[in-house]
Protein backbone atom coordinates (compact mmCIF):
# COMPACT_ATOMS: atom_id res chain seq x y z
CA UNK A 1 0.00 0.00 0.00
CA UNK A 2 2.03 2.97 -1.21
CA UNK A 3 1.22 6.65 -0.71
CA UNK A 4 -0.40 6.93 -4.16
CA UNK A 5 -3.02 4.27 -3.40
CA UNK A 6 -3.84 5.36 0.15
CA UNK A 7 -6.96 7.26 1.09
CA UNK A 8 -7.11 10.38 3.22
CA UNK A 9 -5.14 10.30 6.44
CA UNK A 10 -7.49 9.91 9.43
CA UNK A 11 -5.19 12.09 11.56
CA UNK A 12 -5.19 15.86 12.02
CA UNK A 13 -1.86 17.01 13.45
CA UNK A 14 -1.82 20.68 14.37
CA UNK A 15 -5.57 21.26 14.03
CA UNK A 16 -8.80 20.48 15.90
CA UNK A 17 -10.35 17.09 15.22
CA UNK A 18 -13.55 17.03 13.13
CA UNK A 19 -16.59 16.29 15.29
CA UNK A 20 -17.32 13.02 13.50
CA UNK A 21 -13.88 11.62 14.42
CA UNK A 22 -13.92 12.70 18.06
CA UNK A 23 -13.44 9.90 20.62
CA UNK A 24 -13.11 9.63 24.40
CA UNK A 25 -13.56 12.37 27.03
CA UNK A 26 -16.91 10.98 28.21
CA UNK A 27 -16.72 12.45 31.72
CA UNK A 28 -15.92 15.93 30.36
CA UNK A 29 -18.60 15.61 27.68
CA UNK A 30 -21.21 14.67 30.28
CA UNK A 31 -20.35 17.68 32.45
CA UNK A 32 -20.51 20.14 29.56
CA UNK A 33 -23.66 18.46 28.20
CA UNK A 34 -25.41 19.16 31.52
CA UNK A 35 -24.57 22.85 31.15
CA UNK A 36 -25.75 22.81 27.52
CA UNK A 37 -29.08 21.33 28.65
CA UNK A 38 -29.48 24.03 31.31
CA UNK A 39 -28.98 26.72 28.65
CA UNK A 40 -31.54 25.03 26.40
CA UNK A 41 -33.98 25.33 29.33
CA UNK A 42 -33.16 29.02 29.68
CA UNK A 43 -30.50 29.15 32.42
CA UNK A 44 -27.16 30.89 31.61
CA UNK A 45 -23.94 28.95 32.32
CA UNK A 46 -20.21 29.75 32.31
CA UNK A 47 -17.43 27.16 31.89
CA UNK A 48 -13.65 27.42 31.80
CA UNK A 49 -12.26 24.52 29.77
CA UNK A 50 -8.81 24.00 31.25
CA UNK A 51 -5.89 21.84 30.15
CA UNK A 52 -2.29 21.84 28.99
CA UNK A 53 -1.17 22.72 25.47
CA UNK A 54 -1.94 19.90 23.04
CA UNK A 55 -4.42 18.19 25.36
CA UNK A 56 -7.35 18.63 22.96
CA UNK A 57 -9.26 21.64 24.34
CA UNK A 58 -10.18 23.09 20.95
CA UNK A 59 -11.27 19.70 19.62
CA UNK A 60 -13.51 19.09 22.65
CA UNK A 61 -14.94 22.62 22.43
CA UNK A 62 -15.65 22.14 18.74
CA UNK A 63 -17.30 18.77 19.37
CA UNK A 64 -19.50 20.21 22.10
CA UNK A 65 -20.53 23.06 19.82
CA UNK A 66 -21.60 20.49 17.25
CA UNK A 67 -23.42 18.54 19.98
CA UNK A 68 -25.18 21.68 21.31
CA UNK A 69 -26.44 22.59 17.84
CA UNK A 70 -27.62 19.09 16.94
CA UNK A 71 -29.09 17.97 20.27
CA UNK A 72 -30.05 21.14 22.14
CA UNK A 73 -30.92 23.73 19.48
CA UNK A 74 -28.21 26.22 20.45
CA UNK A 75 -26.44 28.55 18.06
CA UNK A 76 -22.73 27.74 18.37
CA UNK A 77 -20.14 30.50 17.96
CA UNK A 78 -16.50 29.32 18.21
CA UNK A 79 -14.30 32.43 18.38
CA UNK A 80 -10.52 32.03 17.90
CA UNK A 81 -8.82 34.95 19.65
CA UNK A 82 -5.22 34.08 18.81
CA UNK A 83 -4.33 37.51 17.43
CA UNK A 84 -6.77 39.55 19.56
CA UNK A 85 -5.33 42.07 22.02
CA UNK A 86 -8.25 44.46 22.58
CA UNK A 87 -11.96 44.17 23.37
CA UNK A 88 -12.68 45.63 19.92
CA UNK A 89 -10.70 42.72 18.46
CA UNK A 90 -12.97 40.33 20.39
CA UNK A 91 -16.00 41.97 18.74
CA UNK A 92 -14.47 41.67 15.27
CA UNK A 93 -13.49 38.02 15.82
CA UNK A 94 -16.99 37.20 17.11
CA UNK A 95 -18.71 38.54 14.00
CA UNK A 96 -16.16 36.77 11.79
CA UNK A 97 -16.81 33.51 13.65
CA UNK A 98 -20.56 33.79 13.05
CA UNK A 99 -20.04 34.49 9.34
CA UNK A 100 -17.41 31.80 8.79
CA UNK A 101 -19.00 29.08 10.95
CA UNK A 102 -18.70 25.47 9.71
CA UNK A 103 -21.85 24.36 7.94
CA UNK A 104 -23.26 21.95 10.57
CA UNK A 105 -26.65 23.53 9.77
CA UNK A 106 -26.42 25.24 6.33
CA UNK A 107 -29.72 27.07 6.80
CA UNK A 108 -28.37 28.74 9.94
CA UNK A 109 -25.22 29.83 8.14
CA UNK A 110 -27.26 31.46 5.40
CA UNK A 111 -29.47 33.12 7.99
CA UNK A 112 -26.43 34.48 9.86
CA UNK A 113 -25.06 36.00 6.69
CA UNK A 114 -28.39 37.65 5.98
CA UNK A 115 -28.58 39.04 9.53
CA UNK A 116 -25.03 40.41 9.33
CA UNK A 117 -25.19 41.32 5.65
CA UNK A 118 -23.64 44.72 6.39
CA UNK A 119 -20.32 42.94 6.96
CA UNK A 120 -20.54 40.48 4.08
CA UNK A 121 -18.59 41.28 0.92
CA UNK A 122 -18.68 39.38 -2.33
CA UNK A 123 -19.07 35.62 -2.49
CA UNK A 124 -15.78 33.84 -3.22
CA UNK A 125 -14.89 30.34 -4.39
CA UNK A 126 -14.06 29.14 -0.87
CA UNK A 127 -16.56 31.18 1.14
CA UNK A 128 -17.31 34.83 1.64
CA UNK A 129 -15.26 37.98 1.81
CA UNK A 130 -15.81 39.98 5.00
CA UNK A 131 -16.07 43.77 4.86
CA UNK A 132 -13.43 44.38 7.52
CA UNK A 133 -13.51 48.14 7.07
CA UNK A 134 -17.17 48.32 8.07
CA UNK A 135 -16.72 45.73 10.81
CA UNK A 136 -13.77 47.49 12.42
CA UNK A 137 -15.59 50.81 12.25
CA UNK A 138 -18.49 49.28 14.21
CA UNK A 139 -16.33 47.23 16.61
CA UNK A 140 -16.35 49.82 19.46
CA UNK A 141 -20.17 49.83 19.44
CA UNK A 142 -20.39 46.03 19.20
CA UNK A 143 -17.91 45.51 22.07
CA UNK A 144 -19.66 48.12 24.24
CA UNK A 145 -23.01 46.44 23.54
CA UNK A 146 -21.78 42.87 23.32
CA UNK A 147 -24.70 41.34 25.25
CA UNK A 148 -27.37 43.26 23.27
CA UNK A 149 -25.58 42.15 20.08
CA UNK A 150 -25.90 38.49 21.16
CA UNK A 151 -29.51 39.00 22.27
CA UNK A 152 -30.47 40.52 18.93
CA UNK A 153 -28.67 37.74 17.12
CA UNK A 154 -30.63 35.11 19.01
CA UNK A 155 -33.94 36.86 18.38
CA UNK A 156 -33.32 36.70 14.63
CA UNK A 157 -32.84 32.93 14.94
CA UNK A 158 -35.87 32.16 17.12
CA UNK A 159 -37.98 31.26 14.09
CA UNK A 160 -35.36 28.61 13.22
CA UNK A 161 -35.99 26.86 16.55
CA UNK A 162 -32.80 28.20 18.21
CA UNK A 163 -33.18 28.38 21.99
CA UNK A 164 -29.86 29.83 23.12
CA UNK A 165 -26.23 30.55 22.28
CA UNK A 166 -23.02 28.63 23.00
CA UNK A 167 -20.19 31.16 22.82
CA UNK A 168 -16.68 29.67 22.89
CA UNK A 169 -13.77 32.07 23.38
CA UNK A 170 -10.71 30.03 22.40
CA UNK A 171 -6.97 30.72 21.99
CA UNK A 172 -7.06 33.34 24.76
CA UNK A 173 -3.31 33.48 25.49
CA UNK A 174 -2.86 37.00 24.16
CA UNK A 175 -6.10 38.67 25.21
CA UNK A 176 -5.90 37.68 28.90
CA UNK A 177 -2.86 39.92 29.35
CA UNK A 178 -5.19 42.86 28.74
CA UNK A 179 -6.81 43.70 32.13
CA UNK A 180 -9.92 44.93 30.31
CA UNK A 181 -10.69 41.40 29.13
CA UNK A 182 -11.28 40.08 32.65
CA UNK A 183 -13.64 42.99 33.34
CA UNK A 184 -15.33 42.44 29.97
CA UNK A 185 -16.02 38.76 30.71
CA UNK A 186 -17.23 39.39 34.27
CA UNK A 187 -19.36 42.29 33.04
CA UNK A 188 -20.95 40.11 30.36
CA UNK A 189 -21.92 37.46 32.92
CA UNK A 190 -23.21 39.98 35.48
CA UNK A 191 -25.11 42.10 32.96
CA UNK A 192 -26.84 38.99 31.68
CA UNK A 193 -27.68 37.72 35.15
CA UNK A 194 -29.22 41.05 36.16
CA UNK A 195 -31.24 41.59 32.98
CA UNK A 196 -35.03 41.22 33.09
CA UNK A 197 -34.89 38.28 30.66
CA UNK A 198 -31.39 36.71 30.77
CA UNK A 199 -30.00 35.46 27.49
CA UNK A 200 -29.75 31.62 27.47
CA UNK A 201 -25.98 31.72 27.06
CA UNK A 202 -23.30 29.12 27.61
CA UNK A 203 -20.07 31.12 27.83
CA UNK A 204 -17.05 28.84 27.49
CA UNK A 205 -13.47 30.04 27.74
CA UNK A 206 -10.77 27.59 26.67
CA UNK A 207 -7.19 27.92 27.89
CA UNK A 208 -4.45 26.76 30.24
CA UNK A 209 -4.93 27.32 33.97
CA UNK A 210 -2.37 30.16 33.93
CA UNK A 211 -4.70 32.22 31.76
CA UNK A 212 -7.55 31.87 34.22
CA UNK A 213 -5.23 32.90 37.05
CA UNK A 214 -4.05 35.84 34.99
CA UNK A 215 -7.64 37.01 34.59
CA UNK A 216 -8.22 36.64 38.34
CA UNK A 217 -5.14 38.76 39.04
CA UNK A 218 -6.63 41.49 36.87
CA UNK A 219 -10.10 41.18 38.41
CA UNK A 220 -10.59 38.97 41.48
CA UNK A 221 -14.36 38.31 41.03
CA UNK A 222 -13.60 36.32 37.86
CA UNK A 223 -12.74 33.30 40.02
CA UNK A 224 -16.40 32.95 41.07
CA UNK A 225 -18.08 32.86 37.67
CA UNK A 226 -16.75 29.70 36.04
CA UNK A 227 -17.49 26.04 36.48
CA UNK A 228 -14.08 24.50 35.67
CA UNK A 229 -13.88 21.49 33.38
CA UNK A 230 -10.33 20.16 33.41
CA UNK A 231 -9.06 17.99 30.57
CA UNK A 232 -6.47 15.42 31.60
CA UNK A 233 -4.35 13.17 29.37
CA UNK A 234 -6.28 10.36 27.73
CA UNK A 235 -6.29 6.97 29.42
CA UNK A 236 -4.63 3.96 27.82
CA UNK A 237 -8.01 2.52 26.78
CA UNK A 238 -9.06 5.86 25.22
CA UNK A 239 -5.81 6.04 23.25
CA UNK A 240 -6.24 2.47 22.02
CA UNK A 241 -9.82 3.20 20.95
CA UNK A 242 -8.64 6.32 19.14
CA UNK A 243 -5.82 4.63 17.20
CA UNK A 244 -7.96 1.58 16.44
CA UNK A 245 -10.86 3.68 15.12
CA UNK A 246 -8.59 5.97 13.10
CA UNK A 247 -6.56 3.22 11.40
CA UNK A 248 -9.55 0.94 10.84
CA UNK A 249 -11.32 3.79 9.03
CA UNK A 250 -8.67 3.24 6.34
CA UNK A 251 -8.72 -0.58 6.66
CA UNK A 252 -5.39 -0.67 8.48
CA UNK A 253 -4.71 -3.13 11.30
CA UNK A 254 -2.50 -2.28 14.29
CA UNK A 255 -0.58 -5.11 15.97
CA UNK A 256 -0.70 -5.22 19.80
CA UNK A 257 3.02 -4.45 20.31
CA UNK A 258 2.79 -1.55 17.86
CA UNK A 259 -0.29 -0.23 19.66
CA UNK A 260 1.60 -0.29 22.97
CA UNK A 261 4.41 1.79 21.49
CA UNK A 262 2.06 4.34 19.93
CA UNK A 263 0.20 4.80 23.22
CA UNK A 264 3.33 4.91 25.37
CA UNK A 265 4.99 7.71 23.43
CA UNK A 266 1.77 9.67 22.92
CA UNK A 267 1.30 9.76 26.71
CA UNK A 268 -2.36 10.71 26.43
CA UNK A 269 -1.87 13.98 24.50
CA UNK A 270 -4.13 14.13 21.42
CA UNK A 271 -1.78 16.53 19.63
CA UNK A 272 1.02 13.96 19.94
CA UNK A 273 -1.32 11.11 19.05
CA UNK A 274 -2.28 12.77 15.78
CA UNK A 275 1.33 13.56 14.89
CA UNK A 276 2.54 10.01 15.65
CA UNK A 277 -0.49 8.46 13.95
CA UNK A 278 -0.14 10.54 10.78
CA UNK A 279 3.56 9.78 10.32
CA UNK A 280 2.98 6.07 10.97
CA UNK A 281 0.04 6.04 8.54
CA UNK A 282 2.30 7.19 5.68
CA UNK A 283 5.13 4.81 6.67
CA UNK A 284 2.91 1.73 6.48
CA UNK A 285 3.21 -0.19 3.21
CA UNK A 286 1.05 -3.27 3.70
CA UNK A 287 -2.06 -2.24 5.65
CA UNK A 288 -0.63 -3.63 8.89
CA UNK A 289 1.08 -1.42 11.49
CA UNK A 290 3.72 -3.61 13.14
CA UNK A 291 6.30 -2.76 15.82
CA UNK A 292 8.85 -1.66 13.21
CA UNK A 293 6.36 0.73 11.56
CA UNK A 294 5.41 2.19 14.95
CA UNK A 295 9.03 2.68 16.03
CA UNK A 296 9.94 4.42 12.76
CA UNK A 297 6.86 6.61 13.09
CA UNK A 298 7.74 7.58 16.65
CA UNK A 299 11.30 8.55 15.69
CA UNK A 300 10.11 10.66 12.74
CA UNK A 301 7.40 12.28 14.88
CA UNK A 302 10.01 13.09 17.53
CA UNK A 303 12.16 14.72 14.86
CA UNK A 304 9.20 16.72 13.56
CA UNK A 305 8.08 17.96 16.98
CA UNK A 306 11.67 18.52 18.04
CA UNK A 307 12.51 20.72 15.06
CA UNK A 308 9.36 22.80 15.55
CA UNK A 309 9.47 23.08 19.33
CA UNK A 310 12.86 22.18 20.82
CA UNK A 311 15.07 23.69 18.10
CA UNK A 312 12.97 26.82 17.54
CA UNK A 313 12.00 27.60 21.14
CA UNK A 314 13.94 25.66 23.77
CA UNK A 315 17.48 25.67 22.35
CA UNK A 316 17.20 29.32 21.34
CA UNK A 317 16.07 30.26 24.86
CA UNK A 318 18.93 28.32 26.50
CA UNK A 319 21.73 30.64 25.46
CA UNK A 320 24.13 29.69 28.27
CA UNK A 321 26.71 27.01 27.51
CA UNK A 322 26.12 25.66 31.02
CA UNK A 323 22.39 25.36 30.29
CA UNK A 324 23.09 23.35 27.15
CA UNK A 325 25.46 21.14 29.10
CA UNK A 326 22.85 20.55 31.82
CA UNK A 327 20.27 19.68 29.15
CA UNK A 328 22.68 17.20 27.60
CA UNK A 329 23.38 15.52 30.94
CA UNK A 330 19.71 15.50 31.94
CA UNK A 331 18.75 13.69 28.73
CA UNK A 332 21.07 10.78 29.61
CA UNK A 333 19.64 10.09 33.05
CA UNK A 334 17.88 6.72 33.27
CA UNK A 335 14.20 7.62 33.70
CA UNK A 336 10.96 7.60 31.73
CA UNK A 337 9.32 10.98 32.28
CA UNK A 338 10.14 12.02 35.86
CA UNK A 339 13.45 12.56 37.65
CA UNK A 340 14.78 14.03 40.88
CA UNK A 341 16.77 17.25 40.94
CA UNK A 342 19.28 15.59 43.29
CA UNK A 343 19.96 12.86 40.70
CA UNK A 344 20.60 15.48 38.03
CA UNK A 345 22.94 17.48 40.25
CA UNK A 346 25.20 14.43 40.88
CA UNK A 347 26.60 14.68 37.35
CA UNK A 348 26.99 18.46 37.18
CA UNK A 349 30.05 20.65 37.57
CA UNK A 350 30.16 23.26 40.35
CA UNK A 351 29.32 25.99 37.86
CA UNK A 352 26.39 23.99 36.49
CA UNK A 353 25.07 23.19 39.99
CA UNK A 354 24.79 26.92 40.72
CA UNK A 355 22.66 27.38 37.60
CA UNK A 356 20.64 24.16 37.91
CA UNK A 357 17.66 25.67 39.69
CA UNK A 358 17.38 28.54 37.19
CA UNK A 359 17.69 26.02 34.36
CA UNK A 360 14.81 23.92 35.73
CA UNK A 361 12.60 26.98 36.24
CA UNK A 362 13.31 28.09 32.67
CA UNK A 363 12.41 24.63 31.37
CA UNK A 364 9.10 24.89 33.24
CA UNK A 365 8.36 28.26 31.66
CA UNK A 366 9.14 26.77 28.26
CA UNK A 367 6.54 24.02 28.94
CA UNK A 368 9.18 21.27 28.69
CA UNK A 369 8.97 20.30 32.37
CA UNK A 370 6.42 20.54 35.15
CA UNK A 371 6.79 20.01 38.90
CA UNK A 372 5.90 16.60 40.29
CA UNK A 373 3.98 15.78 43.46
CA UNK A 374 7.20 15.01 45.37
CA UNK A 375 9.52 17.86 46.33
CA UNK A 376 12.41 18.10 43.88
CA UNK A 377 10.63 15.97 41.25
CA UNK A 378 10.36 17.19 37.65
CA UNK A 379 8.34 15.63 34.85
CA UNK A 380 8.70 15.91 31.08
CA UNK A 381 5.42 17.05 29.56
CA UNK A 382 6.03 15.02 26.39
CA UNK A 383 7.79 11.70 25.79
CA UNK A 384 8.56 12.76 22.23
CA UNK A 385 10.33 15.91 23.42
CA UNK A 386 12.21 13.77 25.94
CA UNK A 387 13.14 11.34 23.14
CA UNK A 388 14.22 14.13 20.78
CA UNK A 389 16.49 15.72 23.39
CA UNK A 390 18.07 12.31 24.06
CA UNK A 391 18.59 11.65 20.33
CA UNK A 392 20.15 15.11 19.91
CA UNK A 393 22.51 14.42 22.78
CA UNK A 394 23.60 11.09 21.27
CA UNK A 395 24.19 12.71 17.88
CA UNK A 396 26.16 15.51 19.47
CA UNK A 397 28.43 13.06 21.31
CA UNK A 398 28.94 10.99 18.17
CA UNK A 399 30.06 14.03 16.19
CA UNK A 400 32.70 15.05 18.73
Amino acid sequence: MNALTKGISPFYPGQPVPAELFVGRQAEIDKIARAVRQVELGKPQAIFLSGEYGIGKSSLAGFMRFYAEKENHLLGIHVLLGSATTIEDVAVKTVEAVLRAPAYEPTLIEKARNVLSKYVGKQELFGIQINLEALKADSPNISAGYLPFLQQLLERFRDEGIKGIMLILDEINGITSNPKFAHFVKGLVDENALSATPLPLLLMLSGVEERRREMIQHHQPVERIFDIVEINPMTDSEMRDFFDKAFRSQNIEVKPDAMSLLCHYSAGFPKIMHTVGDVTFWIDQDGIIDKDDAFKGILLAAEDIGRKFVDQQVLRALRSADYHSILNKMSKLLFDLSFQKTDLEKGLSDSEKKKCNNFLQKMKKLKVLSSGDIQGEYIFNSRLVRLYILLNSIKKDASQ
